[in-house]
């Protein structure tokens, strides 16, 4: 019996950490990757909160070193010298102003954190908030860290510790990052003060960056000794923030993912790499009417789910061929399809342009980064891509938010690539990723009525802008999408019902 409660304690602990707390009818995260605090706010009030975004990744939030050398490329955000909370995005005061407006209009706020260690060994000595280190005494006065607080004897991980030594890989330093100890006491408390103070300020929770390369032991004991949420910023009493750890566990190495789920949330990398595949042509679509566990994916509870992120977008962190915004025809189908599907928690990421993949954000000369235009078509400018001001993208968010949990039904194929399901009796999607058109009556699951399809348009008074499909009262609809169409889907919810 004593052996059932320790089990069930340690199930509630784990599920704790595996909800985002969104506000109520929201379900979908975004990564605003390299935004400035000050433009997050103004695009949760302006246009994440009206369209019903549950939340956003931000990128890391404390003091990293500046890398002119390198031409202050992206990854120099994980690069921390100290915890302050002074970057390229803005300050401390601009961050908290941020939390707040977002909450505010119901969109939360998740960070990436930078916990596993501190900076590499460079040439360059200055952070973004004037702070400096000693790399030789490996000291971080900011901190303060010292020779103690990181990992020794000093190591780097190799290609071939994956799969074959797991304290290689969780002792040895990242691509010759200072590896911090976190079994000491000391630097435990480091990092639960930084992230507690994030805490107080209202975020919602954080993602876990390179996870994998720290004992799940010592991570247990960080996440246990965090603060409930902010009751302040409108979040229930008692609630835990949400955590997804970076843990990538393609098979085959010495570290699971499976290792990493009784404490908090994973990051699935396999779920965007298999749709990518399908939706390049690689796979049938056909295939996936039992999409997600029996595909190897995590369990539903315990995945966030995505197509690309910064990482597999330029080919690092499990990347390849991966869908991302310079192929939007696939990128909008593979992304419609993780809307649509009830598997998991969805994050959708939000881009700058790049060709180089070590490019840092649009910035000017003094290395300041510009921020997104919006244009008056509502898409972005000045370099930013904005993915999730994509009508097809947004107006899937608002899909998945009508449909809630309600179960997918009704699967049809055509034994090729043309799919469509029903989630429960109040949404439809179509797809068609076949060399010819998809003309079939369906069963929609939804009410006899007259319906937009939110992909070629949108509902406009009693209206439609795109399409408009007829449902009988049997549920049935003639649904029509032609090969050569700009987009492969269509996609009806009871939000849009219209009048003829």
């Amino acid at each position: 019996m004593f052996r059932l409660i320790l089990c069930l304690a340690a199930l509630t602990v784990a599920l704790a950490y595996k909800n985002p707390h969104y506000a109520a009818g929201r379900t979908t995260m975004v990564h605003l990757f390299e935004w400035k605090w000050d433009d997050i706010a103004a695009e949760c009030e302006r246009f994440l909160g009206p369209r019903g975004f549950g939340g956003i990744q931000v990128s890391p939030v404390s003091e990293n070193l500046v890398l002119w050398d390198f031409q202050r490329p992206w990854w120099e955000r994980y690069q921390p010298i100290s915890y302050r909370l002074i970057t390229r995005s803005g300050n401390e005061q601009q961050f908290a102003s941020m939390v707040r407006r977002c909450n505010n209009v119901g969109v939360r706020i998740y960070v990436d954190a930078v916990i596993n260690h501190m900076t590499g060994t460079w040439r360059e000595n200055t952070g973004t908030g004037g702070s400096t280190a000693n790399y030789g005494q490996w000291h971080y006065p900011s901190v303060p860290y010292g020779r103690d607080d990181f990992n020794y004897p000093e190591c780097v991980i190799s290609g071939s510790d994956y799969f074959c030594c797991a304290d290689r890989v969780r002792n040895c330093q990242l691509n010759g990052l200072k590896d911090l100890y976190q079994g000491s006491e000391y630097v435990r408390t480091q990092i639960v003060n930084f992230m507690n103070h994030l805490i107080s300020l209202g975020v919602a929770g954080f993602r876990i960056d390179a996870a994998k390369h720290m004992w799940p032991g010592d991570l247990r004991v960080i996440y246990d000794r965090l603060h409930n949420l902010n009751t302040a910023h409108g979040f229930p009493s008692g609630a835990r923030p949400y955590i997804y750890q970076e843990v990538i566990d393609l098979g085959g190495e010495a570290i699971s993912r499976n290792e990493y789920t009784p404490l908090a949330a994973v990051t699935e990398f396999k779920y965007g790499m298999e749709l990518s595949r399908a939706f390049n042509g690689n796979n049938l679509l056909r295939w996936f009417y039992n999409w997600g566990t029996a595909w190897g994916l995590l369990a539903s509870g315990d995945a966030l789910n995505f197509i690309d992120n910064h990482d597999n977008q330029r080919g690092h962190g499990a990347g390849g061929d991966v869908l991302t915004y310079k192929q939007p025809k696939q990128y909008k189908g593979a992304i419609a399809f993780m809307l649509a599907h009830p598997h998991g928690w969805p994050q959708l990421m939000s881009s700058f342009a790049f060709t180089n993949t070590e490019a840092g954000p649009p910035m000017d000369s003094n290395g300041n980064t510009i921020s997104p235009s919006i244009n008056s078509d509502s898409s972005c400018g000045n370099g930013w891509v904005c993915e999730h001001r994509w009508r097809q993208i947004f107006s899937m968010v608002a899909f998945r938010n009508r449909v809630g949990n309600t179960a997918l039904t009704n699967w049809w194929d055509n034994n090729s690539n043309q799919i469509s399901f029903c989630r429960g009796n109040q949404g439809f999607v179509a797809f068609n990723n076949d060399y010819w058109d998809l003309n079939q009556t369906l069963q929609t699951c939804l009410p006899a009525g007259s319906y937009c399809d939110v992909i070629s348009g949108w509902k406009s008074g009693n209206s439609c802008t795109g399409k408009r499909i007829t449902v009988g009262s049997d549920g049935r609809a003639n649904i029509v999408l032609g090969a050569n169409e700009y987009d492969m889907v269509l996609a009806i919810h009871t939000g849009t019902e219209s009048r003829l």
